[in-house]
């Protein structure tokens, strides 16, 4: 029997597998597909403190092995979310995490507030979307800030705080120190990377806000030296994402690092994903030889330290 459990701050997981936010909307339209119970956790669609359209479209444009996207934070609002998105999610036995984003540090602290104050589990503070123009990536590139963002939300929720990192800096490593020393219990990583396309015919951007995020397998080597390269500077634990598509994508995320992971844009392939994933694991635990996800976790360390 494979023991698939992991404990974090604030989420006891029955699996490791969650989808990551904004890949999975506030799980309405997956919930047509399968249980949403079978999932170790959801991460929901940002929320902010007041109802977002978000960017100009088109917002995504196809990439080799990936996509763009410049969605921009387009969701309700907190209080829509609370009142109406949780409450659907209520039933479910999958712990909730809420990612809190904002263009202020007090949109931070009343956003972080009032879902303190709900039935999430934990937060996760997004300080790394790239399609913004205020708040967002501002914050996630500079220690300082993201130093003081965390400590304002720690201060704000007494749920766990899980700071999203972006890859768009030049040294990760300070970063996930800056949310360690502020209070956070736990990283995610990483956002996506800031790309282009350009339409060769009209000679322009194809995404309405030039600029989006670049997720997909095309990340998921830069994913994995960050988190190889966190685990060794902090002690936090670290949800991963960037390109998980397969059951090997999981325990190669785990071996560098992180204690669970999150699926992205390979919902938008195919819905059953993280279903799939989720039934697979413990075969593809047990043909690595390994009798649980715990086991697994930060391996590829031990393994570097031995030989």
């Amino acid at each position: 029997m494979i023991d698939t459990k992991v404990d974090l701050p604030g989420l006891q997981l029955k699996n490791p597998v969650m989808p990551a936010s904004g890949c999975f909307g506030f799980g309405r339209e997956f919930a047509q597909f399968y249980d949403l119970s079978h999932l170790g956790a959801i991460m929901i669609k940002a929320a902010t403190a007041t109802k977002r359209f978000g960017n100009a479209t088109p917002r995504v444009a196809e990439t080799a092995s990936g996509m763009l996207n410049a969605i921009g934070l387009q969701n309700p609002g907190v209080d829509a979310i609370i009142g109406e998105e949780l409450a659907f999610l209520e039933p479910y036995q999958t712990p909730i995490v809420a990612n809190v984003a904002g263009s202020t540090m007090e949109d931070y602290q009343e956003v972080a507030a009032k879902l303190g104050n709900s039935t999430v589990s934990a937060l996760e503070l997004n300080i790394s979307c790239p399609n913004v123009k205020e708040g967002g990536v501002q914050f996630g590139v500079d220690p300082e800030l993201a130093y003081t963002v965390t400590k304002l939300v720690k201060e704000a929720s007494a749920k766990p705080v899980y700071v999203k990192l972006s890859p768009n800096v030049a040294d990760i490593v300070t970063m996930a120190k800056a949310a360690e020393e502020a209070g956070a219990d736990g990283l995610s990583m990483i956002n996506t990377l800031t790309g282009m396309r350009i339409d060769p015919s009209t000679r322009k951007p194809i995404i309405a806000n030039q600029t989006g995020g670049l997720s997909g397998p095309a990340i998921k080597p830069v994913a994995i030296r960050m988190i190889h390269q966190v685990y060794q500077a902090v002690d936090l634990p670290i949800i991963g994402m960037g390109g998980i598509e397969t059951t090997d994508d999981i325990i190669e995320y785990l071996l560098a690092g992180a204690s669970a992971v999150a699926v992205g844009s390979a919902n938008f392939k195919n819905p059953y994903i993280c279903k799939e994933l989720i039934d697979q694991l413990p075969d593809a635990l047990s043909a690595h030889q390994f009798s649980s996800v715990k086991e697994v976790i930060g391996g590829a360390h031990y393994q570097t330290t031995s030989t």
